[in-house]
């Protein structure tokens, strides 16, 4: 009889903590998924000037992010989705391994919203809506293609756009990217229900099913957040042009970003040839 009920007692102790642990999953989920830092607009501005970047605004003239002056010898322009946490000038490595291309690329770092200073609640819904918005906005400034990178969570957005622009996107880069969110998370909680709780899904796979741009993929081979396997996966089912890059020793916040890196040039050279092609 005592043991009888010691298993009792322990089963119920395993169902209240699994019933606990999926009620906190599904009210704190995007607490778990969001890291924004925020800040002042004037202290922003000010860090902005520093490396050369402006604000970037929208029609009513409200900021949505930051771009580097205007070129007119530019040839492309690449659109920055940033990752999970921090702010979008704290991607400036992005403009600088770009750059130092040349003179082709104008860059533009886009803020989510309730990221930096912008207001509204972070969410798969708003990131996608805004996105849409200031892709639409570069589209209808001028000619020039667009090319657009998404870091980590912000390779769920950019795929997200070529799946709803797939004649408008030149192509992507995606850094340390995922098949879908529920896949990471699944990876990280696999004793919870995440594929059935999970809010925000960002399905990378099935937005890239619809695309046939070039897509240049860089993966971190020591990822701790985002599985290579998952980034690895996501390049294989992809049908359109594609290039590889793994940095093998590298962990997800570890990547090799410095602009005298070799696959800066490798990555620009196919994005821009294979872009261009599509759009003749």
């Amino acid at each position: 009889m005592r043991t009888y009920r010691r298993y009792l007692w322990r089963t119920l102790s395993l169902v209240v903590f699994a019933v606990v642990a999926i009620i906190m999953l599904t009210a704190l989920q995007r607490h778990l998924i969001y890291f924004p830092s925020n800040e002042q607009a004037q202290v922003l501005d000010a860090m902005a000037s520093r490396i050369g970047l402006q604000a970037w605004r929208d029609n009513e003239g409200q900021a949505i992010g930051w771009k580097t002056p205007e070129n007119p010898d530019a040839r492309y322009r690449m659109l920055v989705f940033h990752g999970n946490a921090g702010y979008a000038l704290n991607r400036g490595y992005f403009v600088a391994g770009l750059q130092q291309l040349g003179n082709q690329w104008d860059v533009f770092l886009f803020e989510y919203p309730g990221y930096g200073s912008r207001e509204d609640t972070p969410s798969e819904a708003s990131f996608t809506a805004s996105a849409k918005e200031a892709l639409a906005l570069l589209l209808a400034d001028n000619s020039n293609p667009v090319f657009i990178t998404g870091e980590s969570l912000g390779s769920g957005v950019a795929s997200y756009l070529a799946s709803a622009f797939p004649d408008q996107v030149a192509g992507l880069l995606l850094v340390t990217p995922f098949t879908s969110l529920t896949d990471v998370a699944a990876h990280h909680y696999p004793f919870l229900p995440v594929r059935i709780l999970l809010r925000d899904r960002y399905d990378s796979q099935q937005a890239l099913s619809s695309y046939r741009g070039p897509v240049a993929f860089l993966l971190a081979g020591r990822d701790e957040i985002v599985p290579t396997a998952l980034g690895q996966q996501l390049y294989d089912s992809y049908n359109g042009p594609k290039w590889l890059h793994v940095d093998e020793h590298a962990g997800h916040n570890t990547l090799n970003y410095d602009p005298r890196a070799p696959w800066w040039v490798k990555v620009s050279s196919f994005l821009e040839y294979l872009g261009s092609e599509q759009k003749l």
